[in-house]
C-alpha cells in the first residue's frame, strides 16, 4: 500500500482517535483534512473499534485509524502538529478538566521521517506507539515494515510480540 518511490523514512505518521459523537465520520472527516496537509497520497488504515486506554472510568470506546502521508519539503515536526492541534480544534473543544477525557478528535503525531525529538512540545516518535494496539495494528496494515526511529523491529513485529504479551 506504499506510494512507488516514497521511502517510509520520508513520512509522517498520525494516529486519530474519536469516542464523542459520531466518531467514525469525524476520523472520515479528519482523514480528508489531513489529505489537504501533502501533494502526496494519504495511506489511510480502516478504522478500528477499541477500548479506551488510561481513561477515566465509564469512557466510550474509540475509534482509531492511523495515516502516514509525505509531508511538505519545509515541514518540521513543530509546525506539524501545530496544524494538528487547529485540527482537533476544529472538530470540538478538547476537555482539559480530566486527563483522557473523552473528545471528538484526538491526533497524535506517532512519527515525523526518521527524526526523534524529545522537548518540552513533542516527543518524536511517539513514546508510547510501539506498546499500544490502537497504534500498532492500523499501523501495521498500511505499514507494516515500518520501523520507527529508536525501535529495532518492525510495527508488525512488534504487534506480535504485544499479541503474545497480552496473551493468556
Amino acid at each position: 500500500m506504499k506510494e512507488p518511490g516514497m521511502p517510509q523514512s520520508a513520512l509522517a505518521v498520525v494516529a486519530l482517535g474519536s469516542n464523542l459523537g459520531d466518531s467514525a465520520l469525524i476520523i472520515d472527516q479528519a482523514m480528508e483534512r489531513l489529505q489537504s496537509l501533502t501533494e502526496s497520497t494519504v495511506l489511510r488504515s480502516k478504522i478500528l473499534r477499541t477500548v479506551p486506554v488510561d481513561c477515566p472510568p465509564g469512557s466510550p470506546d474509540f475509534v482509531n485509524a492511523v495515516a502516514a502521508f509525505q509531508p511538505a519539503p519545509d515541514e518540521t515536526p513543530e509546525t506539524l502538529l501545530d496544524k494538528l492541534l487547529d485540527l482537533e480544534r476544529e472538530f470540538g473543544p478538547r476537555p482539559r478538566i480530566v486527563v483522557n477525557a473523552p473528545r471528538h478528535l484526538d491526533l497524535d503525531l506517532i512519527a515525523f521521517r526518521d527524526e526523534i525529538r524529545m522537548t518540552n512540545k513533542l516527543t518524536l516518535p511517539h513514546p508510547r506507539a510501539h506498546l499500544r494496539r490502537f497504534v500498532l495494528e492500523p499501523l501495521s496494515e498500511i505499514l507494516p515494515g515500518l520501523v520507527l526511529p529508536g525501535q529495532r523491529e518492525s510495527v508488525a513485529r512488534l504487534l506480535k510480540n504485544l499479541e503474545r504479551s497480552t496473551s493468556p
